[in-house]
C-alpha cells in the first residue's frame, strides 16, 4: 500500500487548515482532499494579487481560478525544475541550474533562457530575471515577425497590393489581435479567404454545366436576379388576370377599392411604402398583359425596369414595354437554369465578385506571398512560446506559494500578514479596520454578505478621479457613531489614500459588552427623540399662536380690541392632578418598600432587573458572534469558500483596533473645556449614601448606635402591635364558686 503524503495542519477560524511552506507541499497539493481546501474558487480581479500570474493559471479564461487549474499550474512548474523547493523559496530570479534539463520541455526552456541572456549581452550569467524575460517579450512584439501567428498590413511593408489584400481579408473575415495589440489576420482567415475564392471560381465554371446559356456570366447572373426579385409578384398578377378572364365579376374585388385608397390617403406615403407594395403590379383586367413602363405600381416600377433591361431585352432581343403571360413563361423557362445556377452560388463573406476579379486574384500569386508572410511569422513562434513559458515559470516561482496560502489555506490572513482579499485599511471613527474587501456592486454584495453576522460598512472611495467601492468589517468597539454619510480615509495595499464615505450599513453586534448597554442607549435615545419631538411641536404651536395673535392685534382697531379676560383656575383639574400625583407616589413608595423588605437579597434583585433588561440583547449578540464568519463576505465577491472561517472575539479585536496613547507618552489630564458635573456627581453620591444607610437600617446594622424607637421592629412584633386587642371574657358563676370553695 502506497504511503500517502504527510501533511501538517493548523487550527484557525474553527477550521483545520493545511500548512504549505515547502516545495514538497507544492508538489503534492493535488493529493490533498478538496474537502480540506479553504477555497474552491477565487476571482482573478478585485484581489490584491498579480493579475498577470492569475491569467496564466486561468486556462479557461473565465475570470476564476479553480482547483484543477491551480493543481495543473503546480504540476507544470514542478515538472520544469529539478527541486520543487525553489518554488517555495520564491523570488523573481530563476537560477539556470534549477531548470530541469532532463526533460524536453525543461531543455527547451533552458535554451530559450540562454538565448535571452545572449541577446541581452549576458551570455555568462547563471540566472535570469523576470524583467529580462519581459524585455525580450517586448522586443519580440516590436519585431515585424513576432511569432504570434498574426500579420497586419504593416507586416507587408512596401508591398501595397499585399497590404490591401490583408486589409480586405480583415474587413470580410474579421480580425484578431496580435501580441503587440495590432489587429491583423491569422492563417485560418487567410486560408478561408482563398478557399472561398476558389469556390466562386468553381461556381462560375458550373454555369455551362447547369445550362445557363446567357453570356457573359455577369449578364446571366443579373438576369436571374432580376427575375427572382419580381417573380412572386408577376405570378400573382397573371393569376388575378386569369381569374377575371374566368369570371368578370372578380375584377372589382381583385383590384384596390375606394375605401382602400381612402385608408392609404390617411397615411404618410412613399414609393417604398409596404402598403403600396402590397397592391397588384398593375390594374387587373381580363387581358393577360403586364405593362412594364406605364401604369405600373410605383413601388415596383424600379424592379420592373430592371427586369426589362436585364432579362427581357437579353432574352427577346428588344426592350418590350409590356409582357404577356406566354412571354413571361418563356422568360422563366429560359432563365430557369440560370436561376438554379444562381441558387448554387456559395455563401461567402466575399459577396458578388465578378468572375474576372476572382480569376485575377487566384492567378496573381498573392496567396503564396500571403502564406509566406505567415510562415515567416510562425518561424518565430517557438521562441515566443518558450519565452512566455519562461515568464510563466518565473512568475509561478515568485507567486505560487503565496497563492496557495491564500487559496488552499488562509494562513496569510490568520497570521495577519495581509491576505489577497484584503484591499487595505479603513480609518474611521477612531479605529482602523483591516478586513476590507473590494466589491463591484454594494447592493448585490450585501444581499449575501449579510449572512456573515458581521457589522459591515460599505464605503465609496474616491481618489484623483478614480472611484471604487469597498466593504469594511467593524469587529470590535461600539458603533453608535457610524452612519451613512460619515467620512473616513482608506489606504490601499500600495499606500495610496482614498476619501471614503459610508453609503450602506449592515447592523450586527460587535461585542457582548456593546450588547449589554444597547437597550439603555436605545431607551435614552428614544426619550431624547420624544422630548425633542414634543418640544419642537410645542415650539411650533407657540410660534403659530403668537403669530396669529400678533396679526389680530395689528389688524384690529384699537378701540375694538377686547380686554384680556382674567384666567380662571379650574379647581376640578387641580384636584385631579393632585389625586394622580398622590396615587403615583403611593405606588412608588409601595414598590420601594417591597424592595427594601428584600433585605440582603437586594443585590440579587438589582442583578435580576439588569439581566432582564440586558439579557436578551446579550444572548442575541452571543449567538450572532458565534456565527460571525468570513465566508459570506468573500462568497459575495466571487470566491467559493469551502469552510466556515469564523471570526471570533480575539480575531475581531485584531481586525478592528482603536487608537491608543503610547505607553511612554506624557499626558496632561487637565481638560480646560471638560463639562462640570459637580452637582450631578453630588446628587449621585447622596443617593448612594442614602440607599446604603437605608439598607443598613433595614438590616439592623445600625441598632447599636440608634435609640430603640428609631430601630426597625421585627416583623412579628410589628404584627402584634398592629393587631387589635381582644376584649376579656367575664368569669362564669361556676368558676367563681369553685374559686370561693
Amino acid at each position: 500500500m502506497e504511503q500517502s503524503y504527510e501533511w501538517q495542519f493548523f487550527r484557525a477560524g474553527d477550521v483545520d487548515q493545511v500548512v504549505i511552506r515547502t516545495g514538497q507541499d507544492i508538489a503534492h497539493i493535488g493529493e490533498l482532499d478538496k474537502k480540506l481546501w479553504v477555497a474552491l474558487a477565487c476571482p482573478t480581479r478585485g484581489i490584491e494579487f498579480d493579475s498577470a500570474t492569475l491569467d496564466l493559471i486561468d486556462v479557461s479564461k473565465d475570470g476564476r481560478i479553480r482547483p484543477p487549474e491551480l493543481v495543473a499550474a503546480c504540476e507544470w512548474a514542478v515538472a520544469r525544475v529539478k527541486d520543487p523547493q525553489v518554488l517555495a523559496d520564491g523570488g523573481d530570479v530563476l537560477q539556470l541550474s534549477s531548470i530541469n534539463d532532463a526533460s524536453e520541455e525543461g531543455l527547451m526552456l533552458l535554451g530559450e533562457a540562454r538565448r535571452v541572456l545572449a541577446i541581452a549581452g549576458q551570455s555568462d550569467a547563471s540566472s535570469i530575471t523576470l524583467a529580462q524575460v519581459q524585455e525580450r517579450l517586448a522586443s519580440l512584439q516590436a519585431l515585424r515577425f513576432n511569432g504570434d501567428g498574426v500579420i497586419s498590413a504593416a507586416t507587408a511593408q512596401d508591398n501595397e497590393a499585399l497590404a490591401a489584400l490583408i486589409a480586405r481579408i480583415q474587413d470580410a473575415y474579421g480580425s484578431v489581435d496580435g501580441c503587440d495589440g495590432v489587429a491583423g489576420i491569422d492563417r485560418a482567415r487567410a486560408e478561408a479567404f482563398f478557399a472561398d475564392a476558389r469556390a466562386l471560381q468553381a461556381w462560375f465554371a458550373q454555369a455551362a454545366e447547369l445550362g445557363c446559356q446567357l453570356t457573359p456570366r455577369a449578364q446571366a447572373l443579373a438576369a436571374a436576379e432580376a427575375v427572382n426579385a419580381v417573380q412572386a409578384k408577376v405570378d400573382d398578377f397573371f393569376a388575378r388576370t386569369g381569374l377575371v378572364e374566368f369570371d368578370p365579376r372578380a375584377q372589382a374585388p381583385l383590384n384596390p377599392t375606394e375605401e382602400g385608397y381612402a385608408a392609404l390617403g390617411a397615411q404618410v406615403l412613399s414609393n417604398g411604402s409596404d402598403s403600396i407594395a402590397a397592391l397588384p403590379l398593375a390594374t387587373v383586367t381580363g387581358e393577360r398583359v403586364l405593362p412594364l413602363v406605364q401604369g405600373v405600381n410605383p413601388a415596383w416600377a424600379a424592379a420592373l425596369q430592371t427586369l426589362r433591361e436585364q432579362a427581357v431585352q437579353p432574352v427577346f432581343g428588344e426592350a418590350l414595354t409590356e409582357l404577356t403571360q406566354e412571354q413571361w413563361d418563356q422568360l422563366k423557362s429560359t432563365l430557369s437554369q440560370c436561376q438554379a445556377w444562381l441558387a448554387a452560388c456559395p455563401a461567402t463573406p466575399l459577396g458578388s465578385l465578378p468572375e474576372s476579379e476572382v480569376q485575377a486574384l487566384l492567378a496573381s500569386g498573392a496567396e503564396a506571398d500571403l502564406l509566406a508572410l505567415l510562415d515567416q511569422d510562425e518561424a518565430e513562434k517557438e521562441h515566443s512560446e518558450q519565452a512566455m513559458a519562461l515568464e510563466k515559470l518565473i512568475r509561478l516561482q515568485r507567486d505560487l506559494l503565496e497563492l496557495l496560502n491564500n487559496f488552499v489555506s488562509f494562513s496569510r490572513f490568520y497570521r495577519r500578514e495581509g491576505a489577497a482579499f484584503q484591499a487595505g485599511t479603513l480609518f474611521l471613527d477612531g479605529r482602523s479596520c483591516d478586513l476590507t474587501v473590494e466589491v463591484a456592486d454594494a447592493a448585490a454584495h450585501s444581499a449575501l454578505a449579510a449572512m456573515a453576522k458581521t457589522y459591515l460598512a460599505y464605503c465609496e472611495c474616491k481618489r484623483e478621479g478614480e472611484k471604487k467601492t469597498i466593504v469594511a468589517a467593524f469587529t470590535a468597539g461600539d458603533v453608535d457613531f457610524l452612519f451613512v454619510g460619515r467620512n473616513g480615509v482608506f489606504y490601499d495595499r500600495e499606500g495610496n489614500d482614498w476619501d471614503a464615505t459610508i453609503v450602506k450599513l449592515i447592523d450586527n453586534p460587535t461585542s457582548i459588552g456593546q450588547a449589554f448597554f444597547s437597550p439603555y442607549k436605545k431607551f435614552l435615545r428614544m426619550i431624547e427623540e420624544q422630548v425633542a419631538k414634543h418640544a419642537a411641536a410645542k415650539n411650533d404651536l407657540v410660534n403659530t399662536n403668537l403669530g396669529d395673535s400678533a396679526a389680530k392685534l395689528a389688524t384690529a382697531p384699537k378701540e375694538l380690541a377686547p380686554a384680556a379676560a382674567p384666567r380662571k383656575t379650574d379647581v376640578g383639574t387641580v384636584a385631579a392632578i393632585g389625586v394622580a400625583l398622590g396615587s403615583l407616589s403611593a405606588v412608588i413608595v409601595g414598590i420601594f418598600g417591597k424592595f427594601i423588605e428584600l433585605g440582603p437579597w437586594i443585590p440579587m434583585a438589582i442583578l435580576g432587573i439588569v439581566l432582564a433588561i440586558s439579557g436578551p440583547s446579550m444572548m442575541i449578540a452571543w449567538l450572532k458572534l458565534r456565527q460571525r464568519s468570513l465566508g459570506p463576505i468573500l462568497d459575495a465577491s466571487g470566491w467559493a469558500i469551502n469552510g466556515r472561517m469564523n471570526i471570533n472575539l480575539g480575531l475581531g479585536r485584531s481586525l478592528s483596533q482603536t487608537g491608543k496613547v503610547p505607553l511612554n507618552a506624557k499626558r496632561n489630564l487637565a481638560d480646560p473645556f471638560a463639562d462640570s458635573h459637580k452637582l450631578r456627581n453630588s446628587l449621585w453620591l447622596l443617593a448612594v449614601v442614602a440607599l446604603a444607610l437605608l439598607l443598613a437600617w433595614r438590616l439592623h446594622w445600625l441598632d447599636t448606635v440608634l435609640p430603640a424607637k428609631w430601630q426597625p421592629k421585627p416583623a412579628a412584633t410589628a404584627a402584634e402591635a398592629t393587631a387589635p386587642q381582644a376584649p376579656a371574657l367575664p368569669a362564669s358563676p361556676e368558676a367563681g364558686g369553685a374559686a370561693a370553695q
